[in-house]
């Protein structure tokens, strides 16, 4: 498993709602921490490790203690309150960053790795995150959200992400799509 790239398919699949959790899925969440702790993020979201389903991982202490580790299963949000504009980066766009804007407050309901109900009412960077994350679950990232300034100066970046992705393709690192497509429907089937 590894965080795959822009301009990779899965990045633009809308994740599917996860309806078991096994023994399986949960190593799969326990690799997704350790990936994102090696990349330097706070945040995961399941397509960006190429998987089609509903979850998100976030760990906003920078000491990377196990007991601040969250996950989220089937996240919805609701009671957004205010605006803010902050820079934004993803580990699927490294080295890019731009300006978001955001509601600065979110309610965020889910479901933990145990089954448990979560429900949270969260501002600033907790917010900022969970936002950021639940929309990868929607297949958007952070560049869609910027401005029209700031998406015609990541062009140039963007342009060598789609270089260097199409280069591994040619490379037969990343399979063709219909392959991808394939995979992903095999852990729709068997999670969703």
């Amino acid at each position: 498993m590894q965080i795959v790239k822009y301009p990779h398919p899965t990045l633009r699949h809308k994740s599917q709602p996860i309806r078991r959790v096994d023994a399986e899925l949960r190593d799969t969440i326990r690799t997704m921490f350790e990936l994102m702790y090696e990349a330097q993020g706070i945040g995961l979201a399941a397509n960006q490790v190429d998987l089609p389903l509903r979850l998100f991982v976030i760990n906003l202490s920078t000491d990377r203690q196990v007991e601040t580790e969250q996950v989220f299963i089937n996240p919805v949000l609701s009671h957004s309150q205010g605006h803010a504009e902050e820079e934004e980066g993803c580990l699927s766009l490294p080295s890019l960053y731009g300006p978001v804007r955001r509601p600065r407050k979110v309610r965020v309901e889910a479901y933990g790795l145990a089954g448990e109900h979560i429900a949270a009412d969260l501002d600033g960077l907790a917010a900022r995150v969970v936002q950021h994350e639940l929309d990868h679950l929607d297949g958007i990232l952070f560049i869609d959200r910027m401005d029209k300034a700031a998406q015609e100066q990541a062009e140039a970046d963007l342009a060598v992400f789609e270089s260097e992705f199409r280069q591994r393709c040619e490379a037969g690192e990343i399979p063709p799509d219909d392959q991808i497509q394939a995979r992903l429907q095999q852990w729709q089937d068997k999670y969703c």
